[in-house]
Formats: C-alpha cells, sequence, structure tokens
C-alpha cells in the first residue's frame, strides 16, 4: 500500500510494537504530529512533554526500565538540539533509544533556513548511529535499521532526521523482516578456547572477584551470573552502572566499587588475584589513577564490544561477546570451590567498613529516608535519581534486588535526568511503584516535567532531598577548596509544595524524621503524584569517596 512518510513512521512503529512515545512538536514535524491527530486509534501512546530534554529522559528511563527501545520526537533546530544532553547520557550508559527529529526541506539543507541545524552532524560522536532520510522510500528501511543497531551488540540510540518534504512524500510501503548491515555483526558467542583458559584461571584463582557492570543488565545475565558466582563461590562488587544486576541481599554480594564506593568493596578489589569484569567500561570512577589499579592483577574481561577490552586496563583474558551466552558456556567448565581465607579476609576489612555504622539518628538524615523506602518497598519498587549526593546516598542504602530496579545517570551525570526518567519508567511499568529521588538542585532542572506527570495521572513519589545547597559540589569545596561555597548556595529556592500544587499534584514537608515514614504510607496510599519536600542537614556528606588522582583504597571518611 502506498502511504505519506509520516504514516510510514507510524505504521513502522506499530511493527516494532512501540506503546508510547515522548516528544514536542514544532513547524518541521508538524506533519507527524498531524498525521497521529488522524488516527482513528493510535496504536502508541503520544505524551507531550514540556521541554525535549524532558522527551529524551523520558524515552531513556522507559528504556532503562523496561529492557525496551525508548522512543522521543522533536522538531528542527532548537528542539532538536534540546535533544543532544539526552542523547550524549543514553550513549555514554548504552541505552537504547531513537530520536526523530524534523528538518527543513530537502532544498533548503545547508542554506541556514529558519530552524535549520545539522543535527546529525552535531550529534555524530554521541549516538551510535544516525541518519538524515532523503528519499521517503529509504524510510521503512532506515527505521527498520535504527531499531536493529540501538538493540543489538552494544545498545545505544540512534537519530533519524527527517526534512519536512519527505514526510509528506509518498511510497509503497513494506516493512523488512529482518536486517542485513553490511560492518555490522556483533559476535554473541564467546571463543571457547578463551571460556575454557577463563574457567582454568577462575579455578586457580585464590582471591578472584566479580565485577558486574550494566553490560549484565542489558544481557539480561543475572540468572546466569548468579549461577557462576554461586558454583564457583566468588564474591560480587557491582559498578554504579551495575547495581540491580546482582541482588544485594544475596550472600555473595560485596558492594559497589568505585570513587564513590564502599570502603570493603574497593579494598578488596584491590587485593584481588583476579577479576572477572562483566559488561564494564574500567571508567575512571572505578579504577581511580589507573596506574595503581590493581597492579599485579589479572583480569578476564567479558564484554559485547571490543573496542572497551583493553582500552583503559590491561587484559589476561579477553572474550567478545554476549554476557549471557558467555556465562552459560563458562558455568559448563567451574566446579565447586571453598575459599574460605578469602572471605574471612573480606569480613576482616567489612569491619572497618563505616557504611556498615549507624549515623546520627536524631535527624532527618539521606540514610534514614532511604531505608524508610526499603522498609515500606522491600525492593519491589523501581527507584529512579537525579545525580548528585542524593544519587550516591541511593546507591549506598537502596536494597536494590531487581535489574532495572535502579535508574540513574550514570557516565554523563546529567542533573535534571531524574524526575522526567521516572515518568518514562512509570509509563513503561505501569503496575510497578516508581520512586523519583533528587536533590533540590537536579530537581529544578527538569521542575517542568512536573506538569507532564500530573496531567498523565501517573502516580509517582518524588522525594526532593533539600539541603539548600549544589550537594555534591559543594562537599568538593568544603574537603578541596578551603570551604569556599562559590555558586553552590541555592538561596531563592521556591517552595516546592507549593510548586507540585500549582501544577496539580499534592505536596509535603518533612523536616523531623519522626514525620517521615507516616508521610512516607500516606503518600503511598494517595495513589497520585506525591511530591515529599525533605529537609536534611545543609552539609551532610556523602562518604567514604576517593581522593583525586589516588589509588581505589585511598579513602576520605574512613577512620
Amino acid at each position: 500500500m502506498e502511504l505519506n512518510g509520516t504514516e510510514i513512521i507510524v505504521e513502522s512503529l506499530k511493527q516494532e510494537k512501540v506503546k508510547v512515545v515522548f516528544g514536542i512538536p514544532g513547524a518541521a514535524i508538524m506533519p507527524l504530529f498531524d498525521t497521529f491527530g488522524r488516527y482513528k486509534q493510535l496504536p502508541f501512546k503520544n505524551i507531550l512533554t514540556r521541554h525535549e530534554q524532558g522527551a529524551v529522559h523520558a524515552a531513556d528511563g522507559y528504556a532503562r526500565a523496561t529492557g525496551e527501545v525508548g522512543i522521543c520526537i522533536a522538531t528542527s533546530g532548537p528542539g532538536a538540539t534540546n535533544l543532544v544532553t539526552g542523547l550524549a547520557n543514553a550513549y555514554m550508559d548504552s541505552i537504547p533509544l531513537i530520536a526523530f527529529t524534523g528538518q527543513v526541506h530537502t532544498a533548503l539543507v545547508g542554506n541556514d533556513a529558519f530552524q535549520e541545524v545539522d543535527i546529525t552532524g552535531i550529534t555524530l560522536p554521541i549516538t551510535k548511529h544516525n541518519y538524515i532520510v532523503r528519499k521517503v522510500a529509504d524510510l521503512a528501511t532506515v527505521i527498520k535499521e535504527a531499531f536493529y543497531i540501538a538493540r543489538n551488540g552494544r545498545p545505544g540510540p540512534v537519530l533519524i532526521d527527517i526534512p519536512k518534504d519527505v514526510q509528506v512524500a509518498k511510497s509503497s510501503f513494506n516493512y523488512p523482516d529482518k536486517v542485513n548491515k553490511r560492518g555490522y555483526k556483533p559476535s554473541y558467542k564467546g571463543h571457547i578456547r578463551q571460556v575454557k583458559a577463563a574457567a582454568l584461571k577462575i579455578m586457580e584463582a585464590k582471591r578472584p572477584v566479580i565485577i558486574s557492570g550494566g553490560g549484565v543488565i542489558n544481557a539480561n545475565a543475572t540468572a546466569e551470573l548468579i549461577k557462576v558466582a554461586t558454583k564457583a563461590n566468588i564474591p560480587v562488587v557491582n559498578s554504579f552502572m551495575g547495581l540491580g544486576s546482582f541482588p544485594k541481599n544475596h550472600p555473595l554480594y560485596a558492594g559497589m566499587l568505585g570513587m564513590y564506593g564502599q570502603y570493603t568493596t574497593n579494598n578488596l578489589v584491590n587485593r584481588a588475584d583476579l577479576i572477572i569484569a562483566l559488561g564494564t567500561r574500567f571508567d575512571d570512577r572505578i579504577t581511580g589513577n589507573l596506574k595503581n589499579f590493581c597492579t599485579g592483577t589479572e583480569i578476564i574481561h567479558i564484554d559485547i564490544d571490543p573496542a572497551e577490552i583493553g582500552k583503559n586496563i590491561s587484559v589476561k583474558i579477553p572474550i567478545v561477546g554476549d554476557i549471557k551466552n558467555i556465562l552459560q558456556q563458562l558455568s559448563n567448565f567451574l566446579e565447586e570451590k571453598e575459599r574460605n581465607s578469602w572471605f574471612k579476609e573480606i569480613e576482616e576489612i567489612r569491619e572497618k567498613d563505616p557504611i556498615n555504622r549507624d549515623d546520627d539518628r536524631s535527624q532527618l538524615t539521606s540514610r534514614f529516608i532511604i531505608e524508610g523506602l526499603n522498609e515500606l518497598f522491600k525492593g519491589e519498587a523501581i527507584i529512579v535519581t537525579d545525580v548528585g549526593q542524593h544519587q550516591m546516598w541511593a546507591a549506598h542504602y537502596t536494597q536494590v534486588i531487581y535489574p532495572r530496579h535502579f535508574v540513574s545517570s550514570g557516565g554523563l551525570g546529567t542533573m535534571g535526568f531524574g524526575l522526567p526518567a521516572a515518568i518514562g519508567a512509570k509509563m513503561g511499568c505501569p503496575n510497578k511503584t516508581v520512586i523519583c529521588i533528587s536533590g533540590d538542585g537536579g530537581f529544578q532542572m527538569n521542575i517542568q516535567e512536573l506538569a507532564t506527570a500530573i496531567y498523565n495521572r501517573l502516580p509517582i513519589i518524588a522525594i526532593v532531598m533539600n539541603n539548600g545547597y549544589l550537594g555534591m559540589v559543594r562537599q568538593l569545596q568544603e574537603l578541596f577548596y578551603e570551604k569556599r561555597y562559590v555558586s553552590t548556595l541555592l538561596a531563592g529556592n521556591p517552595d516546592f509544595v507549593k510548586v507540585v500544587e500549582g501544577y496539580g499534584g499534592i505536596g509535603f514537608t518533612v523536616d523531623k524524621k519522626e514525620d517521615f515514614l507516616p508521610t512516607l504510607e500516606a503518600a503511598y496510599r494517595k495513589n497520585q503524584f506525591v511530591l515529599i519536600d525533605c529537609h536534611i542537614p545543609p552539609e551532610e556528606n556523602i562518604f567514604p569517596l576517593v581522593k583525586p588522582d589516588s589509588s581505589i583504597d585511598q579513602m576520605i571518611g574512613v577512620d
């Protein structure tokens, strides 16, 4: 059948079983939104956000929570450039999403027409792939390829730029059954010789540790990881992006690694004689000073992206492929093994870990708030965070048991991510409780998305940890800049309760610890959007943390 370009987009998304799209209209993308309006029953939900950055973060949160490809839409020029931060965020964290952008008429491309930017050129370094579609006959094939590229191998964002005349031009519609893209054929099976060598090395090791990264979640490999770790009796630590890939309540779980990692975790990794790294990039937040990272330790690195293996750290045994498949292969060559002396050493380290101590229980602290969430929701809620101190407190104290239940911006560290990502997570998982944890700084960076959440009647609980500062930066100023708090005091913060009420939601203010749990329970019973403004100590800090340019076992905040 013959369809115009926008109808081809809708029918292609229908073929891909897309359930929701997020976006904002504008002149260059109006034909697509007009087509949405002409459908008697659009095959997916069309969610109007209040900013394009809100749209791309919502698509990102949707993808992280569901494992499906997130979709966002923007017009040309400023609409497209407003997607850039969100695309970079998704790219850094390997999140599958597709951004559709409108573009000026093909005859005007390159002429500096109204609202024209070279969005494919701008986003080339921060997308896995991008397209400008110049012929309507190519559109269905491009969309099919975009979904394939976004999902397969190492996931990532893809941008499709569509000139306005291509949107209205007509062509026969035949959605491809499969993709055969030359030059892009990811390896899924690990080389059996390398897998056997890895198994032998694991059985020989006296102090092995598994570092589980976000790639384990992307590969849906949690069950296989638990099987391997249990069979070979190996402690498992998470990168920040790997939180949820291995349950925190498992006896082999040994904490989060890195700059804001746990004392126990950083020390045991530094003492290991073998590291089995799964789907992690060995970025600077994990390694600290590269020269001092695990010197003398042998490393097995398993990743679907060959470019990441050996990029930052020398690797003894590289294995390229899908982590789920490789762990299944590896399990066949492993045997049960006791490692009593290693676990005794870990317990001795754990006794010194400040995370196991009580904090000041006389005040409403971050830890008290997060432990309250654990008590009420018992690991069943999806926790979405913004970026800052609250993010690291959540990483330390939240009882994350399941994959895709901890949603946060890792590699880019994007303030403003939390609220729109929570909207995406709730749209993708309507039957799950979604909690958004933000700081008072980050929450204001996309505060307009309160309208999106409340208009769409999304029962999200938003917790603002309000300390009156850009807390993470203020802490660094305290520790390393002689307490010169320049541009970090948030003078003029709004009354967040009045703001949310202005949008039609419900808000509570809590400044005493005894009021938090009753307020949280009341918020949950409301079954609608509720904000809890939690006034925490202004100079509460996140500890421990690794000293700049130091080994990961050189930490501040450890007695």
